[in-house]
């Protein structure tokens, strides 16, 4: 079904944008991530995919890590910061379009 399509694609396709999200309100470790994305956006992706996100927003240089009594702990840059604002602006402009 389409509307199927496009939830997965919203979610699964683009987690970069969630995870962005919940990192620019407070650096989080993977686990405590996961847990908060479940509970705000009601999905769980698999954990490889959440890994694999995550290292490459860190590639990217989109997010930083830290150690703290020895987990990796990890927040939103300002390249990140950046990179979700024109996303976030690109699918309002879009959802903008497709409403009038």
């Amino acid at each position: 079904m389409a509307y199927e399509r496009l939830v997965r694609k919203l979610t699964k396709e683009n987690l970069w944008l969630y995870i962005l999200k919940m990192l620019q309100e407070r650096p989080d470790y993977p686990l405590g991530l996961k847990r908060r994305f479940r509970e705000k956006f009601n999905f769980e992706p698999a954990g490889i995919t959440f890994y694999t996100v995550l290292y490459r927003l860190k590639n990217e240089g989109l997010v930083a890590s830290k150690n703290e009594g020895g987990r990796t702990v990890y927040l939103c840059t300002q390249k990140g910061e950046q990179a979700l604002r024109l996303a976030v602006d690109y699918l309002k402009t879009t959802s903008q379009k497709l409403e009038s």
